[in-house]
């Protein structure tokens, strides 16, 4: 695990078919790689962002069958990278269950896939904007945290609602996380409120470098994200990120030694203990 790996994180608008968003995100890629970034990581929904249900059921395919998917993994083998895709709108797998999965793809320079993550913590809310999100209508959550080994260092896997959920985290550092991903399409109004104070806590709860590439603008579907794709240090420092919600390139070296100064100085992860939970409200 080394100091000064070149990473850079993709910020996108993805249309509303895989075909469209390959086309949309490739050239960002390779970008990316001919500035010398030897990870590369994009959002959530890299392959799809449709919440009209009558559109998407059409265009979900199983992940070995997905334009976006497929074309991804032979770029990053062309182009010798590793790549997170942040997460891809796919069939579950699940017989009986007609939801799609929201799943995040680790694919090395080979072109396979060494990790796979499905979002835990689908996002339920009615803003008070009026914007209505029910996206366990149409995604089945995961039931397993993952981390995932790279040259570098092990990688946390999150997606986008997750980072409220800081218990997730601390399983991911204990698991021995140097890098968390948390690819985004986070709405307008919560990320203007908490999208950076989120990242930089839970940078500063883990000691790791948080890598958050986000979707941003608005979408064919009407949906509206925030962008400001960030990198946050394990001191909870923002050392890169882009201040707009427009398709762009985020470059950012990461200096992995900071991970042991931050944890040696504030040491929270070896002291957790165990304790009685309190009474429950009545």
């Amino acid at each position: 695990m080394g100091a000064g790996l070149p990473i850079a994180l993709i910020q996108t608008r993805t249309p509303a078919t895989t075909a469209a968003a390959l086309a949309h995100i490739e050239p960002m890629i390779r970008e990316a790689a001919v500035g010398g970034a030897k990870l590369i990581l994009t959002p959530e929904g890299s392959n799809l962002l449709e919440q009209r249900r009558d559109r998407r059921a059409g265009v979900i395919t199983d992940e070995d069958q997905d334009a976006a998917v497929l074309g991804l993994r032979r770029l990053a083998a062309e182009l010798g990278v590793w790549l997170l895709i942040g997460s891809a709108i796919v069939h579950s797998g699940h017989t009986g269950d007609d939801r799609a999965a929201n799943r995040a793809l680790l694919v090395d320079p080979g072109g396979g896939i060494t990790a796979r993550y499905d979002k835990l913590h689908v996002f339920d809310v009615d803003l008070p904007n009026g914007e209505t999100y029910r996206e366990s209508a149409t995604i089945r959550p995961g039931d397993a945290a993952v981390v995932a080994d790279t040259p570098w260092g092990r990688l946390g896997l999150s997606v986008c609602y997750d980072v409220r959920f800081p218990h997730l985290f601390r399983q991911l550092a204990r698991a021995g996380a140097v890098m968390i991903a948390v690819p985004a399409a986070f709405t307008v109004s919560t990320g203007e409120a908490h999208w950076e104070t989120l990242l930089r806590a839970r940078a500063i709860e883990t000691g790791a470098f948080i890598l958050a590439p986000a979707q941003g603008g608005t979408h064919e579907d009407g949906r509206r994200t925030w962008g400001r794709s960030m990198v946050v240090s394990p001191w909870g420092e923002v050392i890169a990120r882009l201040d707009h919600d427009a398709p762009g390139v985020l470059h950012a070296t990461l200096d992995l030694s900071a991970v042991e100064t931050a944890r040696a100085a504030v040491p929270a992860l070896r002291h957790d203990r165990t304790f009685a939970a309190p009474d429950t409200a009545r």
